[in-house]
């Protein structure tokens, strides 16, 4: 795995407790290869402390923060009371996604008949960690398996391991298109305009057109997330109103209330 060598400082890192004295803990970092940390007993929690054995135990998954890093010494100075229940739980989140990518990466290169180390190195390389191109493997697979530049076999390998571990929530956003158009083909027009909403492109953004009744027409977006879902339905719209505002029409998009879904 193409891990760092060194933590950098300010850094969350999990780390595994593995001995604990009466002024200082001493913890393995799982994400540097099991590299040694310490945790001085002033940086265990907050307040006086009279036994450090009421706040930490060796085998505890915990969260610190990187205070300092002596490569020269090999010493890396950790905090555990600096790090929140909002960090630790995202921290922990976060690690065990990448430890999952990790394995689903390990089965796409024996379906592949190809090195795991080579194909995780290409990861690295264009993400910077593993997770996100699982996501990015389900929202546009071609696109994903074109940027990494992996052999045909290990793309494929990927993208079916992907959708075959991934689920991505979605969320949902309405609109509803109000289109005019007094010319002789009003009609022809207004289908070039719905078409165009429709064929619009947003990463990862599913459309939808129903019609509700002349003029009203409505946009179901589906989406990863609101802020996605929004972009895409408005791009669509402006899309729309684009073609009818050319061929002397006009349109406005009126917005639904959002909600969710999950899948």
């Amino acid at each position: 795995m193409p891990d760092r060598e060194w933590p950098q400082e300010s850094e969350l890192v999990v780390c595994t407790v593995e001995t604990v004295k009466d002024f200082v803990a001493f913890v393995s970092l799982d994400e540097y290869n099991g590299r040694q940390g310490l945790i001085p007993i002033s940086e265990i929690a907050t307040g006086w402390i009279k036994y450090i054995r009421d706040h930490i135990r060796e085998g505890q998954k915990i969260v610190c923060k990187v205070l300092n890093v002596d490569r020269d010494r090999g010493h890396i100075d950790l905090s555990l009371k600096d790090v929140n229940e909002h960090q630790r739980r995202e921290k922990i989140r976060e690690w065990k996604n990448e430890s999952k990518a990790k394995k689903w990466i390990g089965f796409a290169a024996e379906k592949a008949g190809e090195p795991a180390a080579a194909i995780e190195q290409v990861i690295y390389d264009k993400y910077g960690e593993f997770y996100p191109v699982f996501e990015d493997l389900v929202l546009e697979s071609e696109a994903t398996v074109k940027k990494l530049g992996l052999s045909k076999n290990a793309g494929e390998a990927l993208v079916h391991i992907a959708h075959e571990n991934l689920k991505i929530p979605k969320v949902e956003v309405t609109g509803q298109l109000e289109m005019m158009s007094a010319q002789p083909d009003g009609v022809s027009v207004i289908k070039s305009a719905l078409k165009k909403a429709h064929d619009s492109k947003s990463a990862g953004a599913e459309i939808e057109i129903l019609y509700l009744g002349a003029p009203h027409y409505r946009v179901k977006v589906t989406a990863p997330d609101y802020k996605k879902a929004e972009k895409a339905l408005e791009k669509a719209a402006h899309a729309a109103i684009a073609v009818l505002e050319k061929a002397g029409g006009e349109g406005k998009l009126i917005k639904k209330p959002k909600s969710g879904k999950s899948q």
